[in-house]
């Protein structure tokens, strides 16, 4: 049994992970049905596993890749029991996603200085939503937190960034729409200095219609923050929505093209069958998943933890 094996079987359960993952569990609990219905390891069972995974929505790519690391354990230890590649699977998903490093999945985070954090992605991810969350959870650890209006071409997107400063009992800087997103982010952080805010989150607009006003829109944000804060932006966030698997991948494609995205808030994981896209954008972006929501509360917003996440997949397999 591999090093991650033992770690996942001593892992705690939580709670959230086990509930927000059953959609996507049912994807894995087909695959101890045909491990424990094959008879053999053979071509037949490596390409149900490629269809699997597919299906899991752990893209092509990274399936291709991962099926092939399963192969190379197989003809190095001569495993020949179908049912002895559930270790295997759960020790290589492991390996994927850490990719031998240590993943920090906490925020980056100065205590003697103005935070700030921006959320980028497409409209209709959560971004608003997911800031409102977050807003809400570093009020309860006592900090001074600011929401910001960035994305000025819905009125909508304003208007529902105030909502959610209402519940999260957070102040909202914003202007009328249309105003130019950078001169909102500028003015608010003036407003954060002289005021000692410890967090300001930025909510941006997400048109991916036109990707080079896009680019350009990010690139001023961006040099606007760091005009007023030089080490102030401490993460750039990618806001993807998990239901929507193969396209949330291309967006990741096109967001990781034009700003420096740090970490991965993903979205409505527990109303997916896809969960495998976790592993995807690990593998194919290098990129951490910081947050994952796993349902429609304020408190839905967790850390992302690989190893309650692999659990939550695999609950009840072994």
């Amino acid at each position: 049994m591999g090093f991650f094996s033992k770690l996942f079987k001593k892992k705690p359960k939580n709670e959230k992970y086990e509930l927000g993952l059953h959609k996507s569990r049912e994807s894995f609990d087909n695959l101890k049905k045909l491990l424990e219905e094959s008879p053999k390891i053979d071509e037949d069972l490596y390409e149900a596993l490629e269809d699997l995974f597919i299906q899991a929505d752990i893209g092509v790519e990274t399936v291709i890749y991962f099926v092939n690391e399963i192969r190379k354990e197989v003809d190095l230890k001569n495993i020949t029991q179908p049912m002895d590649l559930s270790e295997l699977i759960v020790d290589k998903m492991f390996e994927l996603y850490l990719k031998g490093e240590f993943v920090d999945t906490t925020l980056k985070y100065d205590e003697n200085e103005l935070n700030v954090y921006l959320f980028v992605g497409v409209n209709g991810v959560g971004k608003t939503t997911s800031i409102g969350k977050l807003a809400k959870q570093f009020k309860n650890q006592g900090k001074k937190v600011m929401l910001v209006a960035g994305d000025t071409f819905r009125a909508g997107a304003i208007d529902q960034l105030i909502e959610w400063g209402k519940r999260s009992d957070t102040y909202v800087y914003y202007k009328e729409a249309m105003s130019d997103p950078s001169s909102v982010i500028f003015d608010a952080l003036k407003i954060a200095q002289d005021e000692k805010y410890d967090i300001v989150l930025c909510d941006t607009a997400g048109r991916l219609q036109n990707k080079a006003n896009l680019m350009n829109e990010l690139a001023k944000m961006k040099r606007v923050i760091e005009r007023v804060l030089p080490t102030g932006l401490k993460e750039t966030l990618l806001v993807i929505d998990a239901t929507t698997g193969q396209n949330g991948m291309n967006q990741a494609a096109v967001f990781n093209e034009i700003t420096e995205v740090t970490g991965i808030v993903l979205t409505k994981l527990d109303g997916t069958a896809k969960g495998g896209i976790v592993l995807a954008i690990r593998h194919l972006y290098g990129l951490p998943i910081k947050y994952v929501g796993l349902g429609e509360k304020i408190d839905d917003l967790i850390s992302f933890d690989i190893e309650e996440y692999i659990y939550g997949l695999f609950k009840g397999f072994f």
